[in-house]
């Protein structure tokens, strides 16, 4: 099913494809760096965040309508003077609650940020 998935782990992809909806499609599957966020998985429907920042050793798989997400941006601790994806970081703004997800370099941050800015535009 996922062979032409792109994704960083086929465990991670396999934990995404478990739970789709019916006729839903993966896009890509994501590992996600630093504390608190362990995937991102985004289909054709939403966004789908692995949150291991739970007490206890807990985890949420988290899912957000793509109709839910008000903005994407990209974070940098940089100023604007270098390139527009200096970094591999971006932030999820659902109303008031803000995802920011690190990835492994600034490809992935940018086929991210522009599958959900695709979607929310429409």
């Amino acid at each position: 099913m996922g062979d032409d998935v792109e994704h960083d782990r086929s465990g991670q992809l396999k934990q995404i494809e478990s739970g789709l909806l019916p006729g839903e499609q993966v896009i890509a599957v994501y590992d996600a760096i630093g504390t608190g966020t362990g995937f991102v998985g985004l289909t054709d429907r939403r966004v789908i965040i692995q949150d291991k920042s739970f007490a206890g050793k807990k985890y949420a798989i988290t899912s957000i309508p793509y109709s839910r997400i008000t903005s994407v941006s990209v974070v940098s601790n940089r100023s604007w003077a270098g390139p527009y994806f200096s970094s591999g970081s971006i932030a999820i703004n659902v109303g008031t609650i803000s995802y920011e997800v690190e990835f492994r370099g600034a490809d992935k941050s940018h086929h991210v940020h522009n599958v959900i800015l695709d979607f929310i535009s429409r």
